[in-house]
């Protein structure tokens, strides 16, 4: 049995791309092109763990990440590792467990997702910003200098940003009526939001790089070729329906209300806790998270290119 690279999570967000370019990059190096590529998913039989199965290089294998241990590692022969973990209260506990299993199976680099670069801190009001300062501390303790890796810190996903923009359009197209548009955003501050498959891109990339020491304990920052603002999403909006909006609240995460109620209720997570998500955007709106925070390394590796105008596009083609 050949190595290989693991990658944690192919068909969500941001797995799915590194599956699908990580084949093509290995194929052209000297040291990577005989590694086996193991698309971790949990459930073999969806569409998407089915397209990624057509891929040539690609074996998907029906697992849950937080099941993973050391002995499966080293019986896989995995060297290098992609994990994009959930951030739920319990993603410390259970992404710690993978890094130590990782350090404890002699892997030698893992390249995993963090979040926005300003709120990876010990005094982030949002939960889950503190959990991944505190993986990132741990990942940086001498304890674990034989594990290399590469904290990416991507800005807000697009399609986040801009789905309630193509809602609206396209209940204004089909019904001529409005609701309230609701906005993450501010109104003026500029944010360089991402699209999750060109997060992916960039960490197939570092994966394949034949020197890694270089991106060892990098902390990257992620963000779209261009700013955008709430203002600017409107304007959007007003030239695809050909009217003003009329009742735009910006600032908005009333969702993390339905989040709330749908996901978290009925398992008794703490309210405290999970409302704390609501601060996440602050940094944005302070003018914090603009494209040109980008770290240097990104753009050199594989600079995204796709705007919001884009990602508009896309969902109202969907």
């Amino acid at each position: 049995m050949s190595p290989s690279i693991l990658i944690a999570g192919a068909t969500g967000n941001t797995g799915r791309a590194v599956a699908q370019t990580l084949p093509k990059l290995i194929h052209s190096t000297g040291t990577l092109s005989g590694h086996r590529i193991i698309a971790l998913t949990r459930s073999s039989s969806s569409p998407a763990a089915q397209d990624l199965a057509k891929i040539p290089g690609i074996e998907v294998v029906e697992k849950n990440w937080v099941d993973i241990t050391a002995d499966w590692l080293r019986e896989n022969q995995v060297v290098r590792a992609f994990i994009a973990s959930h951030n739920e209260p319990n993603q410390f506990a259970e992404e710690s467990t993978f890094y130590f299993n990782a350090l404890d199976a002699g892997i030698e680099y893992v390249v995993r997702i963090s979040t926005t670069a300003p709120n990876v801190r010990p005094d982030c009001p949002a939960y889950y910003a503190r959990q991944h300062w505190a993986i990132e501390t741990l990942l940086g303790s001498p304890e674990f200098d034989n594990l290399k890796w590469t904290s990416l810190q991507p800005n807000i996903f697009s399609p986040l940003v801009m789905s309630p923009a193509a809602e609206f359009i396209k209940k204004y197209r089909k019904t001529g009526e409005q609701d309230t548009l609701r906005l993450i955003l501010s109104e003026d501050a500029p944010i360089g939001i991402i699209d999750p498959d060109e997060i992916g891109v960039i960490a197939a990339h570092l994966l394949s790089q034949d020197d890694i020491s270089k991106h060892n304990r990098a902390k990257y920052v992620l963000n779209g070729p261009e700013d955008i603002n709430g203002k600017q999403v409107v304007d959007m909006i007003e030239k695809h329906i050909g009217a003003p909006v009329k009742d735009v609240s910006y600032k908005d995460v009333s969702f993390i209300d339905m989040l709330y109620d749908y996901q978290y209720a009925a398992s008794k997570q703490s309210k405290n806790v999970i409302y704390s998500i609501k601060r996440a955007p602050e940094t944005a709106w302070e003018g914090k998270c603009s494209a040109s925070t980008t770290s240097q390394e990104i753009l050199d590796l594989a600079a995204p290119k796709r705007s919001p105008v884009d990602t508009l596009k896309s969902l109202l083609e969907n």
